[in-house]
């Protein structure tokens, strides 16, 4: 670990560093186990080149989730976008899933939902995501859908010829008929990046929930997000849906609010993502 790094993380925490051990932490994040001499543990991270605002939005997230008291969100402990930046959190022992893991992680993520937003969008405006799309407030989910996420991505997928020309038309004008898919729902409390590696399980099989694009949005987002690459059983979403049913037709959405994030795939990635993300946009077009 840096040692001015170190040094703040010390001074932040008031206690000394006795080891720091490199672990996961994201595409690029460097991230550490720390131990403190009082026996703490922490999770700490910075990164080598981050854009501006990127730990403190992160943070700011993770404890608008964590006020709702639903899922298990670790507590931020320090923050800091000044170099080093870095942030600090509650470490998680993980273990693993028991029986009533599923079921709790979908009627916590209800829960969550349930807590609401003041818009669809971020109040501070602050961009999420690898690739920094917008969170301009909106009053409607079609406005921040195509505003915040569709025609952003179509532009960055159209400079970096991640998708065919027709593709992105169709991306494009699907944008500006979102109105006939909207269920007319206030906004939810979003995780907004909701995949299986951003679930950990502890060692009392509970699900905590980390590396947040939170926001306000359509609750079917983080759904059908959890659906795209796998990793949540039907056990979670039978206990959601039994709490807090889905709108009629959902099913016929699924793949409308996985486009953003395969475009993103396609556009950071390439490779099958390509025509996954065509194909989704495709049953819309």
């Amino acid at each position: 670990m840096d040692a001015a790094l170190q040094r703040a993380i010390e001074t932040e925490l008031a206690g000394s560093v006795t080891r720091a051990a490199p672990v996961r932490g994201g595409d690029v994040a460097l991230a550490y186990a720390v131990d403190l001499d009082d026996g703490r543990r922490v999770f700490a991270k910075t990164h080598p080149s981050a854009p501006p605002g990127f730990f403190t939005t992160e943070a700011t997230g993770l404890s608008w989730l964590r006020a709702t008291d639903t899922l298990a969100v670790p507590e931020v402990l320090a923050v800091s976008d000044d170099s080093p930046n870095h942030l600090v959190l509650e470490w998680v022992d993980e273990g693993r899933a028991a029986p009533f893991t599923e079921p709790d992680l979908g009627v916590g993520l209800a829960a969550m939902h349930r807590a609401g937003a003041p818009a669809f969008g971020r109040d501070d405006r602050r961009s999420t995501g690898s690739r920094g799309l917008p969170n301009e407030p909106c009053a409607t989910w079609p406005e921040f859908y195509a505003v915040n996420r569709l025609l952003p991505l179509a532009r960055l997928a159209r400079e970096g010829n991640a998708l065919a020309p027709p593709a992105i038309a169709d991306l494009e004008r699907l944008a500006h008929r979102l109105a006939a898919f909207d269920t007319g729902e206030p906004p939810a409390r979003l995780h907004g990046d909701l995949w299986a590696g951003n679930r950990l399980v502890d060692v009392a099989g509970r699900s905590w929930l980390i590396d947040p694009a939170a926001h306000g949005g359509h609750r079917e987002f983080d759904l059908a997000m959890m659906r795209l690459f796998g990793g949540f059983s039907s056990a979670c979403f039978a206990a959601y849906a039994e709490v807090f049913p889905l709108e009629p037709g959902w099913e016929d959405r699924v793949a409308l609010h996985q486009i953003a994030p395969l475009v993103v795939h396609a556009i950071k990635f390439g490779g099958g993502y390509v025509g996954a993300a065509t194909a989704a946009i495709a049953q819309y077009a």
